[in-house]
């Protein structure tokens, strides 16, 4: 694995930390696609359970992309490098498992839509979040535009993404971009127990919770609730589905297997 990515597993719980602390874990393009290979390998893995997403130090998941890299690119390097961002947030969303944000800083341009592609965030209090893109001349190309609108709103979407303004960890939780905000130093502690919650669960049942709440949300009601009903039934004919309703008849944890 390259150095600008650190990969940790404890059990079905990978952990995948952002490396490059002394440039802010800045996005380039050795890191995006570090990242796009890990998440790839750990979505082939079946014996993953939960994967969590941060950045190494005490200042940054990832402060943005790395505008020395960035500033002479071409209009066509732009749109490649644009592409394996997209290509990227996209396999994080995919991902079998869900992908847990532990934001212990500036989470801003890119590194805020990396962020965004997660399932769901908890932030340090020290964190930071925006996509200051426009003061570059440049806008999201990550995929920020689109996913920060459906987690907060369009209208707040606008307001940061015109302004290019940065939020604090409490304006993020209260406007819903992140889930919890916990002391700096409880952070990793509150994400891992998190992290171990979901990872006793079916395996199979949370995979298609997954997909059916990314899917879903870009569905009308009733086939949204039609994709549900059959991912519902779907689950009846697996080992896991007999094991857990077993379980909680016999009143004895359940013993998932995956399949």
């Amino acid at each position: 694995m390259s150095e600008v990515l650190l990969v940790s597993r404890e059990g079905g719980i990978a952990t995948l930390t952002l490396n490059r602390p002394d440039k802010l874990n800045a996005l380039n393009a050795e890191l995006v696609e570090a990242l796009a290979t890990a998440v790839n390998e750990l979505s082939r893995d079946a014996s993953l359970r939960c994967a969590i997403l941060t950045g190494a130090g005490d200042k940054a998941f990832a402060a943005g992309a790395d505008i020395a890299a960035m500033a002479n690119l071409s209009p066509a390097a732009a749109h490649a490098f644009s592409a394996k961002g997209h290509a990227l947030c996209a396999a994080i969303e995919a991902a079998n498992v869900p992908f847990l944000g532990a934001v212990n800083g500036f989470a801003l341009g890119g590194g805020c839509e990396i962020a965004l592609a997660c399932d769901f965030l908890y932030a340090s209090d020290r964190a930071k979040f925006g996509q200051p893109e426009v003061k570059l001349g440049v806008i999201p190309g990550f995929g920020g535009t689109q996913r920060l609108s459906r987690r907060v709103g369009l209208g707040l979407a606008r307001e940061l993404c015109f302004t290019g303004a940065a939020i604090d960890a409490a304006t993020a939780l209260r406007i819903g971009l992140v889930n919890a905000v916990v002391p700096h130093a409880e952070l990793v502690a509150k994400v891992t127990e998190v992290a171990k919650t979901i990872a006793q669960m079916g395996p199979r049942a949370i995979t298609e919770c997954k997909r059916v709440l990314l899917r879903g949300d870009d569905l009308p009601l009733a086939e949204a609730n039609d994709l549900e009903s059959r991912a519902f039934a779907s689950l009846f004919e697996t080992a896991d589905q007999r094991e857990g309703m077993a379980a909680f008849l016999e009143k004895r944890a359940a013993k998932f297997i995956g399949s």
